[in-house]
C-alpha cells in the first residue's frame, strides 16, 4: 500500500501541500496562494530561530516575538490541519502515544567503545594504534564524553525518517517520535545527501534536570539518581507528548550509513555536520600524537565544569577513516577508538542521621542527612544509601565519615566510609521498627529491602493512586500526586475505588479547583471507566507488572477475573512471566483487599474486560511494515493495525502481508 499523501518529492512540497488541502477541503474553507506561502514563510522562519536558539546558543528574537509567529503556525494548522507540514516546528509537541516500541534493525551496527581509567592505558592504547597501521603517521580527535544515551536518526532525501536507541549494536528501538520532540535535531536538512544517518548522544541539561526532579518532588515522585538515568527512563516513554515536556537535548559527532557524501576524517564529519545545522560538540581539539591527546584531556578535564550538560570523560578518536578502515573493529567495539573516563568527584563529611521514606510498593529507602559538603560546585547535604543491604555490605555507621560520591548525580549517594576517621562513638543504623508514615508495624524484610504491608499506609495509598490515574495506565487528566494528596487530606478519597465515587459538587472550591476544573476532573475519571484492560491490568500497580506485560496478560485472559483466578502454571505460561513475576501477581489477587478492589470496580462500571474479538479479526493474521514519512505519525497507523488484530513487524521479511510506505522508504520499498 502507498501513502499517497506523502508520494512527493521534497522539492514539490509546496504544490503537495496546496494539492493535499484543496483535496481535502473541497466542500470547505481553503486557505489561498498567499496563505500557504505565509505558512511556508513561518515554518521555515521558526525553524531558522530554533537553530539560532538551542544550536547555536544565539536568540536573534525575543521570545515574545517567538511566541507570536509560533501561534500564528499553530493557528493556521488548526483551521487546516490537512496542510500541516512533515517538518512543521509543531511536531516537537509530540504525537498520540505508542503502544509499544518496534524493534529495527541498524544498516551499520551501532558499536560501543572500550573504557579505560589512566593515562597509561591510554598509552597501550596508542601502540596498538602504531602497530595496526605499521607505525604510519596519525592523528586524533579528542571530544567530550557526553553522559546521555547512544541514538541514531536517519535522513533520506533530506527528511528524518527514523530515529533508534543503540540497543544491542544490531537492532535498537524506534523512537522517531521522541526524537522529534528535541529541538537541536533537524526535521530536514537542506542539502543532505540520498542518505544521511546521524549519531549522538541524547542528555539532561543540568538546568533541565534540576527543574524536572523538582516537578518529580513536588509532585511526591520518586527522584531520578542522575541525569543519564532520567534521559533513558525519558527515551522509552511511550508518549512523545511527556518527552517533550522534559526538554532533552542532543549532540551528535558522527555518520553511520551514508549515500551521495564521503568523509575523510572526523574534522571533516563536525564541520559538515555543523553546516548541515546538527548540534556538534561544542569543544574538540585535534590532536598529532599522543602526547597532545594527553594534553587536551587536561585541557578539558578543566573546561568541562562549566558544560551546560553531564561528563564523564573524553573520547579519543583516529581522524582518518581510511586508517579506521584498516584498523577496523572487535565482535563490539572499534579498534581506532576509545573513552577515557574521568574520576568521579567524591567529597567527604559527617553521616549526622538518617531519615526514612516510603515508597509506592512500600519500599522503605535510608536517607542520610550529612553535614553539609561543597561537591561538583553544589551545596549537599543529604543522599541516598540505597538500601539496608548496602548499608550492611559497607559498613555504614552513624556518626562516620562517609564518602559522597556525585559523578552528575543531584541526589548524590554514599559510597564507602573512612575507617581511618571512625570514631569510637559511632552507632549502627538500625532499621525502622515501624513504618514512618503510617507507623505500622507490619513490616518485611526480603534480604535487601524493608517493606510496609500495610494497605492502609497513606504513603503507598498516594502513590498507588497516582501511578493509577498516571498518562501510561488510566490516564485521568489532572490527578496526579499532589491532587491525590489534596483529595486525602480532605477525607475525598481514602482507597483506590474511591475515585469513582467522587462527585463535581464536592471538588468544586477547594484549593486550585473551580468548577471548570471540577467538571474537568470527574469527565476524564468517567471516561477511564472505558479505557482498554491492560491499562487497568498496569494501573492496579501489581509489583513487577509493567504496560509491556500487561498487555500480554490482557490478550491471554481477557478479563480482569481470569486473570485473577489464574494459576501459577497458567501465568507462567505467558511470554516473559517467569517464576518471580506469577508469584507477584498470585499474591497481589490473593489479597483480601485486591478482592473487594475487584469488585468495587466492577460495580461502579469500570470496565474489566477485553475489546470484542469480533472487532479485533479484522486483520488477524497478517503482518505490516512500515516505511518512509506518512501523512500521520506512524504510531497511528501501528494502533490502527493492532486495534484490527494485524501485527506490526520492523523488517521485510517471508510471512510479510503488506507494506505501508510513505516518501522515503527505501531498501524495504
Amino acid at each position: 500500500m502507498i501513502d499517497a499523501d506523502d508520494d512527493a518529492p521534497k522539492k514539490f512540497m509546496k504544490i503537495f501541500v496546496f494539492f493535499a488541502c484543496f483535496c481535502g477541503y473541497s466542500m470547505k474553507m481553503k486557505p489561498g496562494v498567499a496563505d500557504l506561502e505565509r505558512y511556508d514563510w513561518l515554518a521555515a522562519e521558526i525553524g531558522r530561530h530554533d537553530t539560532a536558539y538551542y544550536t547555536l546558543a544565539r536568540p536573534t528574537i525575543s521570545d515574545f516575538e517567538y511566541d507570536r509567529l509560533y501561534r500564528e503556525l499553530r493557528d493556521f494548522e488548526e483551521r487546516f490541519p490537512d496542510c500541516r507540514r512533515p517538518d512543521s516546528p509543531t511536531l516537537r509537541v509530540g504525537a498520540p502515544p505508542l503502544t509499544e516500541f518496534r524493534q529495527v534493525a541498524h544498516r551499520q551496527r551501532m558499536e560501543s567503545l572500550d573504557n579505560t581509567y589512566s593515562f597509561a592505558e591510554l598509552g597501550e592504547f596508542f601502540t596498538r594504534v602504531q602497530k595496526g597501521l605499521g607505525g604510519g603517521p596519525v592523528s586524533y580527535m579528542v571530544e567530550p564524553k557526553v553522559d546521555g544515551v547512544a541514538v541514531s536518526a536517519r535522513y533520506e532525501r533530506g527528511a528524518l525518517t527514523l530515529g533508534l536507541t543503540r540497543g544491542d549494536g544490531s537492532r535498537g528501538d524506534d523512537i522517531t517520535e521522541n526524537l522529534k520532540t528535541i529541538r537541536q535535531l533537524p526535521l530536514t536538512v537542506t542539502g543532505a545527501p540520498e542518505v544521511l544517518e546521524v549519531r549522538g548522544e541524547v542528555y539532561l541539561t543540568h538546568s533541565a534536570f534540576a527543574r524536572l526532579n523538582q516537578e518529580r518532588e513536588e509532585q511526591g515522585l520518586d527522584l531520578f539518581a542522575n541525569a543519564r538515568n532520567a534521559t533513558a527512563g525519558t527515551l522509552k516513554l511511550l508518549d512523545s507528548r511527556e518527552v517533550a515536556k522534559r526538554r532533552l537535548s542532543l549532540v551528535v559527532y558522527a555518520v553511520g550509513e551514508v549515500a551521495g557524501l564521503e568523509f575523510a576524517s572526523q574534522e571533516e564529519v563536525l564541520a559538515r555536520l555543523s553546516a548541515f545545522g546538527f548540534n556538534v560538540p561544542e569543544w574538540h581539539a585535534r590532536a598529532a600524537d599522543g602526547e597532545e591527546v594527553l594534553t587536551a584531556i587536561g585541557v578539558l578535564e578543566k573546561l568541562r565544569k562549566n558544560f551546560a550538560y553531564p561528563t564523564d570523560g573524553a573520547v579519543v578518536k583516529v581522524s582518518e577513516f581510511s586508517a579506521r578502515a584498516e584498523l577496523g573493529s572487535t565482535a563490539k567495539a572499534p579498534r581506532w577508538a576509545v573513552a577515557y573516563k574521568f574520576a568521579p568527584e567524591r567529597a567527604e563529611t559527617r553521616l549526622k542521621g538518617v531519615t526514612f521514606q516510603v515508597g509506592r510498593t512500600g519500599v522503605i529507602t535510608p536517607v542520610a542527612e550529612l553535614e553539609t559538603v561543597q561537591l561538583s560546585g553544589t551545596k549537599v547535604s543529604r543522599a541516598t544509601l540505597h538500601n539496608f543491604h548496602e548499608i550492611q555490605r559497607k559498613d555504614i555507621r552513624l556518626g562516620d565519615i562517609v564518602l559522597v560520591e556525585k559523578a552528575g548525580e543531584i541526589i548524590p549517594a554514599v559510597v564507602g566510609v573512612n575507617l581511618e576517621r571512625r570514631d569510637f562513638m559511632v552507632e549502627p543504623i538500625e532499621p525502622p521498627q515501624l513504618c514512618p508514615c503510617c507507623g505500622s508495624a507490619d513490616l518485611t524484610w526480603d534480604g535487601v529491602f524493608y517493606k510496609c504491608v500495610n494497605p492502609d499506609c497513606a504513603a503507598q495509598i498516594n502513590r498507588r493512586l497516582a501511578h493509577f490515574a498516571h498518562r501510561g495506565a488510566m490516564d485521568i487528566e489532572g490527578l496526579g500526586e499532589a491532587s491525590v494528596a489534596l483529595l486525602m487530606r480532605e477525607g475525598l478519597i481514602k482507597r483506590l475505588d474511591d475515585i469513582y465515587r467522587l462527585k463535581a459538587g464536592q471538588l468544586a472550591g477547594l484549593e486550585r479547583m473551580g468548577e471548570k476544573s471540577a467538571r474537568n476532573l470527574i469527565t476524564g475519571i468517567e471516561a477511564s471507566k472505558r479505557q482498554p484492560l491492560w491499562r487497568l491490568i498496569f494501573g492496579l500497580g501489581i509489583d513487577q507488572v509493567g504496560s509491556g506485560l500487561a498487555r500480554k496478560l490482557e490478550k491471554r485472559f481477557g478479563s480482569l477475573e481470569r486473570l485473577a483466578a489464574a494459576t501459577r502454571e497458567e501465568l507462567e505460561a505467558v511470554d516473559d512471566v517467569g517464576e518471580k513475576v506469577a508469584e507477584s501477581v498470585g499474591q497481589y489477587f490473593a489479597r483480601p483487599e485486591s478482592r473487594r478492589l475487584l469488585a468495587a470496580l466492577k460495580e461502579l462500571g469500570v470496565s474489566a474486560e477485553a475489546a470484542s474479538a469480533d472487532s479485533e479479526t479484522a486483520l488477524g493474521g497478517k503482518i505490516f511494515v512500515i516505511t518512509g514519512t506518512l501523512s500521520k505519525p506512524r504510531a497511528y497507523f501501528e494502533e490502527r493495525i493492532r486495534a484490527l488484530g494485524g501485527e506490526v513487524s520492523g523488517s521485510v521479511g517471508k510471512k510479510t502481508s503488506y507494506l505501508l510506505a510513505g516518501a522515503g522508504g527505501g531498501a524495504k520499498l
